[in-house]
């Protein structure tokens, strides 16, 4: 049936969204919204809000946002249909007439339906013939239990052109073409397409049999070992995870889905006890798998090969995941032993040594570092910096802007480390030596350019609007060897904020002068003012430990960033209003709520931890003094 957007915001406008969110969460008034702790996450403090007016939930700690429909799909697990038919007799809200031709489709699947489900039984039946004899020594000799080829429901199609038609004459040649199970050829009499192979099933989440894999028993020279049956109106391989009707059940047991590559990879993890696995179809994971896998669990489980084709395959699955990343939405990967298939690995090594794999899978991010970073030799700059490139087009996949910039300030973290390995230092005459606590070498004071400090210096001392680009500057200045940690992030503040650009190219003009890998400040003594509320900082602060310091100069950084970025995100979701107004509003609503909550917390940036310190030093109990001489009795 046709549901027009004019019935649907009918529909939308009838149903309260928090009587229907109240059925199963607990919600408190907050004026004119209620709140509660979101559902789709843990957190102990509400995060989570319900705008009846508006008619959308909106969750600002993962990011969870929708309509009354979305809620029942999401939140209660319906489909989209089913949740509509709900909401609409709920409402007192006929529903559309049918659509003839959708109607014509789903008794046109249902009928095909029919044909799978018929040669199913056929090629089970024929397993256990005289014909079968081959096929069954062959899942003897894979050491499959007999509950196993019962449950997963191994057949066999002989070699032969037209059993199958023989088998299923009730059903008109048209439909078995269509539902896949024989090939059309022009001038040609239709004949079967699964000959001499294995048979399984594949089933829709429901469990119904919607299309077959086969495979063959011994290997011949230009025939595929693995074949599927075509996309059909039952069977989209890329919108079919192999035992997902299986492994859904399971995985809400143990929290935890497992993607392999093959089916026969499923069966060998099920015949050893392992129920929470699943795998595509002959084809990297699509968008359309990973939203489902994500609606299992957060952080699904891939594990591929260790050989070359293998690694190549988690990261074609990693790059498809990248722009899809949500807050709590993750993949983590499972590399096997170079050569081994989950089925190999059991049989040498017992159950123990896969389940010991995936309980330590590898994160994404520690996986994407790996490859690129592994991926060619990296004798010169030019290799380092190609390194450098091909991670930051990675981050820049990413959608989310949050996760964007946390993988930005990793890799680039990674990279510097990498880049640019701390070395043995030697002190060097001529120079002022350092006031910061801890240092004592020198550095020798660098010929600047007076132009590039004359501007630093007065951004510094509080010529900046800003006063934190001001204690981001000076800090910079009094930890250089920071400066390339920043390099990526000081560029993006400089393209998104026009007004930074000039103090931007200016610290990098003096950082060019410097050695920037021993560490060592440039002190006042070289005309470098101290900056307003310069006690505010730790990267300041004469007495903070270099760990703390460092730290609290990265989130500064990061925050000097977000700002812009949110800014040029809300400008660009206002001009996308005409075409998609709803849209853009709920992405105008959630990216303010985050820029007020930057500017809080760039507010008060610092302060805590500068009343904590003070409070410490008044608190300190003074040191022992020395004891000249000891009485005696």
């Amino acid at each position: 049936m046709a549901l027009s957007p004019q019935w649907l915001d009918e529909l939308r406008a009838r149903v309260t969204l928090s009587t229907v969110i109240m059925r199963t969460d607990k919600l408190q008034r907050a004026g004119r919204e209620w709140k509660a702790c979101c559902p789709f996450h843990d957190e102990k403090s509400p995060s989570f809000t319900v705008n009846d007016q508006k008619g959308f939930y909106h969750c600002f700690g993962c990011g969870a946002h929708g309509d009354v429909i979305r809620w029942m799909t999401d939140q209660r697990g319906m489909g989209f249909m089913d949740a509509v038919k709900q909401l609409a007799e709920e409402a007192g809200l006929e529903m559309p007439a049918p659509d003839p031709q959708a109607a014509r489709q789903a008794e046109k699947r249902a009928s095909l339906i029919d044909v799978t489900e018929a040669a199913q039984q056929w090629f089970y039946d024929t397993l256990r013939g005289d014909s079968g004899a081959d096929a069954r020594n062959y899942l003897t000799n894979r050491g499959f239990s007999r509950a196993i080829i019962q449950e997963f429901g191994f057949g066999y199609a002989p070699d032969s052109k037209v059993a199958l038609k023989g088998a299923l004459s009730q059903f008109e040649p048209d439909m078995l073409v269509e539902a896949g199970m024989q090939i059309s050829v022009e001038d040609k009499a239709p004949y079967d397409r699964f000959r001499d192979r294995l048979m399984l099933p594949i089933q829709d989440a429901r469990g119904r049999v919607i299309a077959f894999g086969g495979r063959i028993l011994q290997s011949v020279d230009g025939v595929a070992k693995y074949l599927n049956s075509p996309d059909t109106p039952l069977f989209d391989k890329g919108r079919t995870l192999y035992n997902l009707h299986r492994a859904g059940p399971a995985s809400r047991k143990s929290d935890r889905i497992v993607v392999v590559e093959g089916y026969m990879d499923v069966i060998a993890l099920a015949n050893a006890g392992i129920d929470d696995a699943v795998a595509p179809l002959g084809t990297a994971l699509t968008e359309t798998q990973l939203q489902m896998l994500w609606r299992m669990v957060d952080v699904p489980v891939l594990c591929f090969d260790g050989d070359k084709a293998g690694k190549r395959a988690a990261m074609r699955a990693i790059e498809r995941a990248l722009p899809m990343l949500q807050p709590g939405k993750s993949l983590s990967i499972v590399q096997l032993p170079s050569g081994l298939d989950p089925d190999d690995l059991i049989k040498q090594q017992g159950k123990g040594a896969m389940d010991k794999l995936l309980l330590d899978p590898t994160s994404l991010l520690d996986l994407l570092w790996q490859f690129e970073r592994d991926a060619q030799v990296l004798d010169t700059p030019e290799d380092k910096a190609g390194l450098k490139a091909r991670l930051m087009a990675h981050v820049d996949a990413i959608e989310h802007p949050d996760i964007s910039a946390l993988y930005r300030r990793d890799l680039l973290d990674r990279f510097s480390a990498f880049a640019f390995p701390k070395r043995e230092f030697s002190p060097r005459g001529g120079g002022q030596k350092s006031r910061w606590k801890g240092r004592d070498y020198k550095q020798p004071i660098p010929q600047m350019s007076g132009d590039a400090l004359g501007r630093l210096r007065k951004a510094i001392s509080g010529g900046s609007r800003d006063a934190l680009i001001s204690a981001v500057l000076a800090g910079l200045l009094r930890h250089p060897d920071q400066i390339a940690r920043h390099t990526e992030a000081l560029g993006q503040l400089s393209r998104l904020d026009p007004k930074t650009t000039i103090l931007v190219e200016s610290l990098f003009e003096v950082a060019e002068m410097l050695d920037l890998d021993t560490g060592t400040a440039i002190s006042n003594e070289q005309g470098l003012p101290d900056p307003p509320d310069r006690e505010r900082y730790a990267f300041l602060r004469e007495g903070s430990t270099p760990v703390d310091a460092c730290e609290e100069l990265a989130e500064a950084v990061t925050l000097l960033v977000e700002k812009p970025a949110l800014e040029a995100a809300i400008a660009a979701s206002t001009a996308r209003f005409d075409q998609d107004p709803e849209g853009a509003f709920a992405e105008q609503a959630r990216l303010r709520q985050r820029l007020s909550t930057l500017k809080e917390r760039l507010k008060n940036f610092g302060r805590k931890k500068a009343a904590l310190a003070a409070e410490t030093e008044i608190n300190r109990e003074p040191a022992d003094q020395p004891v000249d001489d000891l009485e005696t009795d």
